[in-house]
Order: structure tokens, then C-alpha cells, then sequence
């Protein structure tokens, strides 16, 4: 294993790969591994942890753009101002969503997610309120700024969108290594001795909903400045598959396999060019050959020992 320095020196190595002359549609290939990786990571808070099977992420990811981008374009807002908003909106309609349905566990709780990614993405089809622009969208969002700085350029969203997937991993490392992580590690590997233990499931998941939710929502406020214009097409079911196949591949409950997964089903295919149209094919031989050879993931999470002190047990025989 790597020890600190190490590691912080391949991180400053990678944040200065903008800067080596790679060309700016590699930088934005980064940009997109980058964001789907912070989406994976939400999710994972979700599949990984909590060990609920949930396909329709996208919807609280289309949600963050579309608050954004309605602050930003029709009320004047900062587009980062927006992220309080943006983040609140997905995380209030994952707790509205979820209330009904957290008692439902594996395929049926899979089948009623993807209703909500569809019923999402056709209400913005269908102009709901009149503010989502129909099936064209919303044009004209303005670019971040940061300290009166304008992010403009791919390698500033390099920056921007790569400083954020650390944040996210330190985040939810604390969040794994805390109580609450602990407890979704409960839930995820045995839902009714967790409730025997005395743990609230229906809280805890509602609020494993509720965090990958606000992320997603944090991350379409990125996702709607970088590309300044948002269409219902951009949050189908297809980028909740990516996602869900992202943390699958990667290894669900690992950040670090999670960020790999990004790397492997976001940017490999860009060194294919070529077999561009064979994608689907890849995506579904890839997923055929884990499920074989290694159904645990790439890199899946370590199980963990929870140990007595010494002389702990004999005082309860």
C-alpha cells in the first residue's frame, strides 16, 4: 500500500495533468469521469452502504441542474449560490419519494425506482409549472464564479469538479467510519437483526435516500454551468444504469473501487473510439464476466471485525 506522501504526490500529479499538454477534449473526458464519479459515490451511499438496489438516481441529479438553472436564468442568481437550493430540492424529493416505498427490498424496490426517474423526466418533457423549458430545455446559464474568479475554461472545471470529488471522498469516509455508516452497514447485511439490535431502519434509509440525494443535486449544479444548457434527455434511465453499473463494477461500499468504475465505464471507451457503437455490448459483456469471475466488484469493500475488549464478554456470561 501506498503511504501518505505517496498518495499526495500522485494527487498533485494528477491535478496538474491539465497542464501537460494533454489537449482540452482529454480534459474534458476527465471532467466527465469526474462527475459521474461524484454521482457514483452518492449512489453508493445508497446501493453500497445501505444495500438498497436504487436505479433512478438521475432523477435527483436532474432535479440540482434544473433548480439551478431555473434560480440562475429566470431569478438572477450565482449559479453556486444555487447549491443550497438545488441540494435541498433532490434531498426533499428523495424523502418524498422514498417515504412510501422504503419498506420495499430488492427487485421491487429496483422497479419502483426506475418509475421515478421516468415520471421525473417526463414532468420536465411536459413543462410542469412552466419552468423547465419542455423537451428543448433551459439555454443561457451563466459560468461559475468562485472569489470573483469566472470558471470558464475545461482545465478551471478540472479544478473545480476534481476538488470536489476529494471533498467527497473525505466526506464519506467520515460518514463510513461513523455511527451512521455503521449502522447502514447493519441494515445493508442483514436488515432484520439490525432491527433487533435496536436500529430505526426506516429512518437510517430514509436518510441514506435523502444524503445521495443532496450530493446529486450538488453535482447538477456543476453538471448545468459546465454545459450551460439542460434538456430533459440528459437525466434518462440510461445515465441512472451507467451509475448503478459504476458502483457495481467498481465494487459496492468502496469509494476507491467506486472511482475506479468511473474510470473504466466513463473513460476507457474514449481510448475506443472506434467500437463507439459496441458500447452497449461492452457495458453488458463487462457486467457479464463480474458477475461470473468476480461478483464482489474490482475492488469491494473489506468486511470489518468488530471485536470485544479483552475480559469484556465473561462479565456478561
Amino acid at each position: 500500500m501506498l503511504n501518505i506522501a505517496a498518495r499526495a504526490i500522485l494527487v498533485c500529479l494528477f491535478f496538474a495533468v491539465p497542464w501537460l499538454g494533454v489537449g482540452a477534449y482529454w480534459i474534458n473526458v476527465l471532467n466527465n469521469v469526474g462527475m459521474y464519479a461524484i454521482l457514483a459515490l452518492s449512489l453508493n451511499v445508497i446501493l453500497g452502504h445501505a444495500g438498497m438496489f436504487h436505479m433512478g438516481h438521475a432523477a435527483f441529479f436532474a432535479i440540482g441542474s434544473y433548480a439551478a438553472a431555473v434560480l440562475n436564468t429566470q431569478c438572477g442568481w450565482p449559479v453556486l449560490a444555487a447549491l443550497p437550493v438545488a441540494g435541498a430540492a433532490a434531498g426533499l424529493f428523495a424523502l418524498l419519494v422514498a417515504a412510501p416505498i422504503i419498506h420495499l427490498r430488492g427487485d421491487y424496490l429496483l422497479m419502483v425506482t426506475i418509475g421515478i426517474v421516468e415520471i421525473v423526466r417526463i414532468a420536465l418533457v411536459n413543462d410542469v409549472f412552466g419552468l423547465t423549458g419542455g423537451p428543448n430545455g433551459i439555454v443561457g446559464i451563466a459560468r461559475p464564479v468562485v472569489f470573483g474568479f469566472r470558471i470558464a475554461r475545461p482545465e478551471h472545471f478540472f479544478l473545480l469538479i476534481w476538488c470536489s470529488v476529494v471533498l467527497t471522498l473525505l466526506l464519506f469516509h467520515w460518514l463510513e467510519n461513523s455511527r451512521f455508516g455503521r449502522a447502514l452497514n447493519y441494515i445493508r447485511e442483514d436488515v432484520v437483526a439490525a432491527e433487533g439490535m435496536g436500529v430505526n431502519t426506516v429512518r437510517y434509509k430514509l436518510a441514506a435516500f435523502a444524503i445521495g440525494a443532496v450530493w446529486a443535486g450538488f453535482t447538477g449544479v456543476i453538471y448545468a454551468s459546465q454545459m450551460r444548457t439542460i434538456s430533459p434527455g440528459s437525466f434518462s434511465y440510461w445515465e441512472s444504469v451507467v451509475l448503478f453499473m459504476i458502483v457495481i463494477l467498481g465494487g459496492s461500499g468502496n469509494q476507491l473501487g467506486v472511482l475506479l468504475g468511473a474510470f473504466l465505464i466513463i473513460g476507457l471507451p474514449e481510448l475506443f473510439r472506434g467500437l463507439q457503437d459496441a458500447r452497449m455490448l461492452f457495458f453488458g459483456a463487462a457486467l457479464v464476466a463480474m458477475m461470473i469471475f468476480r461478483p464482489q466488484g474490482l475492488l469491494p469493500a473489506k468486511r470489518r471485525n468488530y471485536l470485544l475488549p479483552p475480559g469484556w464478554a465473561e462479565k456478561f456470561p
